[in-house]
């Protein structure tokens, strides 16, 4: 079966008495456009998203007829699990994740990282309130903020990230 687009998602689909057949992804998969799997019962989904991707989530529609569903179904992964106690500290755990190029993920008041064992160690030895477990990486932390680079103001982007939390450190 070949999918171009997603067709929903099942928060707001209603899909009657149609069996939901899951489509098992990992985190990274989520974004690919081109990927080839098989869902739980073993139907063989090929996508292809032309264009840009289609930034797969939990629960989004990938096919329906009259009686079955595909929808895809995030994996839980191995994950740094962060609880900032204020503002400036999300700001500031967020800096650092993010000046390390990794993916930063949200659920409710969690900042989720994919593990890896040094960060586990700079972070613990930063003070951040931190754990390892199992979670399913599916809200991405998206920024709006530019890219770093040389201004003329001579501000950083940490100073305007500090600035918006209210902090002066």
């Amino acid at each position: 079966m070949l999918i171009q687009q997603k067709q929903g998602n099942l928060n707001s689909f209603d899909s009657g008495n149609r069996r939901i057949d899951r489509l098992p992804l990992e985190w990274y998969e989520a974004s690919k456009r081109i990927l080839h799997k098989r869902t739980e019962s073993g139907k063989e989904v090929i996508m292809k998203f032309l264009g840009e991707s289609q930034n797969l989530t939990q629960d989004d529609v990938l096919y329906y007829d009259e009686n079955l569903v595909i929808a895809i179904d995030i994996m839980p992964c191995d994950a740094i699990i962060i609880r900032p106690k204020n503002m400036f500290e999300m700001a500031s755990v967020c800096y650092e994740i993010g000046n390390k190029h990794l993916p930063l993920f949200f659920n409710e008041d969690e900042v989720l990282v994919v593990f890896e064992q040094p960060l586990f160690r700079l972070l613990s030895a930063s003070g951040y309130e931190i754990d390892r477990g199992s979670r399913k990486l599916v809200n991405p932390l998206k920024t709006t903020v530019a890219a770093h680079g040389n201004n003329a103001g001579g501000e950083t982007l940490f100073s305007k990230i500090m600035k918006l939390t209210g902090s002066s450190e």
